[in-house]
């Protein structure tokens, strides 16, 4: 069969349909709730993308916006015969307009059936945050490090900053308040296992136990040395929650999955970047992404028919939850836990506070 475009240079092909058929198709269950995907309108950049920042870090090079439209026939092509529902965010970047862009992801999801995020900075008061989650569509928020302030010099000027700094307590009161979603990417260069981060996460749930907290990415846990130092002081507290989004290591989700229960995981995509075709390697507490495009970050490629066997990132990473699982015996229900139930659970308790009635 033909190649069908999926997003940015990546395709559909051959290798992903028989990719499917062999680790997912009779696995998967037919309905999925991705908890953390990102829809953007390209038409609200306000600054482009230059060569300079590609260089700068590999995200900048795959993460072109994707359009509501775009994202949901992509969807349709990588989750064949399944049922799927997204809770959506922006792209969370001073690059693109922050409030058109709210506006523009909740219309969208709201006429596809999905639950939209808002991003926040860190300046706006408590009214308006809280004009953002009373729009219809809109469960939570989605803060992000990046969003303090614009460098054009580099992507993580803030990496180091506090969560209460791009996060203030005014903006948790506000979420606590009306028991909203709050997708949570932890900053600093050490990740979740950084003190202040593990402090500061327990201190959010202390101070503001309405909120609906969801580690975003296992808490940037991409390693098992990250996985093994982070999770389990975070692991005793039963209304925390954790997405797996991009995480492909089998090693991080099995940590996840024994630390922290599949009733307390809920599946991502991180999409589009997860359409990207290739594999990730681990080395101590940094990785290397492989892949058969000729970005900048990709100098050390594999041989051509390596390459040849590539599937999608987001196809690796299930791969990779579907190993542990089986690994743990992990059945049915634990499966329907962390592909739908889970969220779908977090999302009732959101509309309820919110007083909407179009329950999933």
């Amino acid at each position: 069969m033909e190649p069908i475009p999926l997003h940015h240079v990546w395709d559909y092909r051959d290798v992903d349909r028989a990719f499917w058929r062999e680790h997912l198709a009779d696995w998967l269950p037919e309905q999925i709730v991705d908890a953390h995907t990102h829809v953007t309108n390209p038409a609200h950049r306000l600054e482009r993308m230059t060569e300079e920042m590609r260089r700068q870090y590999w995200v900048n090079e795959v993460s072109e916006p994707i359009d509501g439209a775009t994202a949901e026939r992509c969807i349709r092509t990588v989750f064949p015969a399944r049922q799927v529902t997204c809770v959506a965010m922006g792209s969370p970047s001073l690059a693109f307009d922050i409030e058109a862009g709210n506006e523009y992801l909740r219309t969208e999801s709201r006429q596809r059936g999905w639950h939209a995020l808002a991003l926040v900075r860190p300046q706006w008061g408590p009214d308006r945050v809280a004009a953002e989650l009373a729009k219809p569509g809109v469960i939570g928020v989605k803060p992000y490090y990046s969003l303090i302030g614009r460098d054009a010099a580099t992507r993580d000027r803030h990496l180091e900053a506090g969560i209460f700094e791009f996060l203030p307590h005014h903006i948790l009161e506000v979420l606590d308040e009306r028991g909203a979603w709050l997708t949570l990417h932890v900053p600093r260069a050490d990740r979740l296992p950084h003190p202040d981060n593990i402090r500061q996460v327990k201190e959010i749930r202390r101070l503001y136990p309405r909120i609906v907290l969801v580690i975003a990415h296992l808490g940037r846990c991409y390693t098992e040395q990250h996985a093994r130092a982070g999770l389990p002081p975070l692991a005793d507290d039963p209304g925390l929650y954790f997405d797996n989004s991009a995480v492909l290591n089998p090693a991080v989700h099995r940590i996840a999955l024994e630390q922290i229960g599949p009733e307390r995981i809920l599946y991502g995509t991180d999409n589009p970047v997860f359409y990207m075709r290739g594999r990730r390697q681990w080395h101590g507490t940094t990785y290397v992404n492989r892949t058969s495009h000729d970005f900048h970050f990709n100098k050390e490629r594999e041989a051509p028919e390596v390459e040849a066997t590539y599937t999608l990132y987001m196809y690796e990473a299930l791969r990779a939850i579907k190993c542990v699982c089986d690994e743990l015996g992990l059945g049915e229900r634990e499966l329907r836990a962390i592909f739908r139930d889970n969220a779908q659970r977090l999302i009732r308790s959101v509309l309820r506070a919110k007083g909407d009635t179009n329950t999933p």
